[in-house]
């Protein structure tokens, strides 16, 4: 599966402008009917264009528990990031190696789809370890019901919660909603917003994705 997302951000210190874009890549190359490769770039950008926020890389083999999509999947990310010093135009780089080990289960409600991923991650930050365990569900609804009981127009939602294992528990939580369009079996577009909650501030996003299996 492959994704691109541009998001508007607004409330972030230290910024030229509140606009801001994520390009995001996601892949998934099947092996076989068992196993997958994973593969994922995101390129995240404070203003529209030419101010780096995050760039990060990911990787990794998966393994298909049944026919529903559940899946388990041993992964490693590497997570470049500049974050400005307070309210100043001063920027320091951030290094990260993350090793992470995730569970996917989907299930039907009727005509809802239900995803649940469960991801521990080992975050390995200049000389520290951190640990962070993330929640993600996401709900598809179909809006509308044509040729041959097809849905092409659906609503989608997630929320993803992260907890870090030390005094400071709460690192962030997501929530997304948006409109989807399944163009085909390889293609479908969503128009959405989120909000990401941090520990006292928080950043609004308007995003565009494209969904293309390969």
């Amino acid at each position: 599966m492959v994704f691109i997302l541009f998001s508007g951000v607004q409330s972030v210190a230290a910024q030229e402008s509140n606009l801001g874009n994520w390009l995001i890549y996601i892949g998934n190359k099947k092996v076989d009917s068992k196993w997958n490769i994973h593969h994922e770039v995101q390129y995240r950008n404070y203003n529209a264009i030419g101010d780096l926020e995050q760039l990060l890389l990911r990787t990794g083999i998966g393994y298909n528990l049944n026919e529903n999509g559940s899946n388990l999947l041993l992964g490693y990310g590497y997570i470049h990031s500049e974050n400005y010093l307070g309210l100043s135009d001063v920027k320091v780089s951030i290094g990260e190696h993350r090793i992470f080990q995730q569970l996917i289960t989907k299930q039907k409600v009727g005509k809802v789809s239900l995803q649940h991923r469960y991801r521990f991650e080992q975050r390995f930050v200049a000389d520290d370890i951190k640990l962070r365990v993330r929640y993600f569900l996401g709900i598809n609804v179909p809006l509308l019901n044509l040729n041959e009981g097809k849905n092409p127009l659906y609503l989608s939602i997630y929320d993803e919660i992260f907890i870090n294992t030390v005094a400071e528990v709460f690192d962030r939580n997501r929530l997304y909603g948006g409109i989807g369009y399944k163009i085909n079996d390889n293609l479908k577009m969503e128009l959405g917003y989120m909000n990401q909650f941090l520990n006292g501030r928080s950043r609004d996003q308007v995003n565009l994705l494209a969904f293309v299996n390969f």
